[in-house]
């Protein structure tokens, strides 16, 4: 019954980076957080995100802007160090209820981002501490939503957007790649499972990718927001009783 609820859970998170570019990782852990620990979550969702990132970005390889992806990137590595240490060494259900509160902060993020009509300013000061947020968020749980919040507001159309959020995810998932498996985090159970979901994710992302034509992705991306800040207050109820 488990391997159907993470291939449920991997087909809805592929179809959601095949549609939007993003929100894969928040699906996927905000999925099996319910019954799964992070540290087992997170590595399994790394393997099967990294392949996507690459074939997004060479695809949009023409609208990557240095500028944008290079700085973020460095940041985000920079926060990685803590955050993979954090998924080492800390308890599961804290873990767990940091990850409800950032999900909740994600997606009331998300849903005023879409509500602007106007971009706001690129700045130095929120371009740092998004970044260092972001890799901390990523050591823990591969999430980059922060990532796609400020991205979001310095790109102009969807294929600069995916370009350059894929750019920063494909640096920083090279890293955590080399250090989960420095540190154990990466087993061979882990690969076998990644191995195992694989078609599945090739499947939602193809899915995704298909849709992405025929659905309003605004209507898309409002559902997203809504599970996930219904999952994060979940998540944190749950493991506060």
């Amino acid at each position: 019954m488990q391997i159907w609820w993470w291939a449920a859970a991997a087909f809805c998170a592929f179809f959601v980076k095949g549609l939007c570019g993003f929100a894969n990782t928040l699906v996927f852990s905000t999925i099996l957080s319910f019954g799964n620990n992070n540290i087992n979550i997170s590595p399994v969702e790394l393997l099967l995100g990294y392949p996507t990132n690459l074939i997004i970005a060479w695809k949009e390889r023409k609208s990557v802007k240095w500028g944008v992806c290079v700085p973020l990137a460095i940041l985000v590595l920079i926060g990685n160090i803590p955050g993979i240490l954090l998924l080492k060494n800390t308890d599961a259900q804290i873990i767990k209820i940091v990850f409800g509160i950032a999900v909740i902060a994600i997606g009331i993020e998300m849903y005023f981002r879409e509500t602007r009509k106007k971009k706001m300013k690129e700045s130095k000061a929120i371009l740092a501490l998004i970044g260092i947020i972001s890799g901390v968020l990523c050591g823990l749980y591969g999430v980059g939503a922060f990532l796609a919040a400020y991205i979001g507001r310095v790109t102009d159309d969807t294929k600069t957007f995916k370009a350059n959020i894929c750019m920063v995810f494909i640096a920083e998932n090279t890293f955590r790649i080399v250090m989960y498996t420095f540190m154990g985090i990466i087993t061979m159970d882990i690969l076998r499972q990644a191995v195992i979901l694989i078609p599945v994710m090739l499947a939602g992302l193809f899915a995704g990718m298909k849709s992405s034509s025929v659905i309003d992705e605004k209507i898309v991306k409002k559902i997203v927001i809504v599970m996930l800040v219904l999952s994060g207050i979940a998540l944190i109820m749950n493991n506060l009783s």
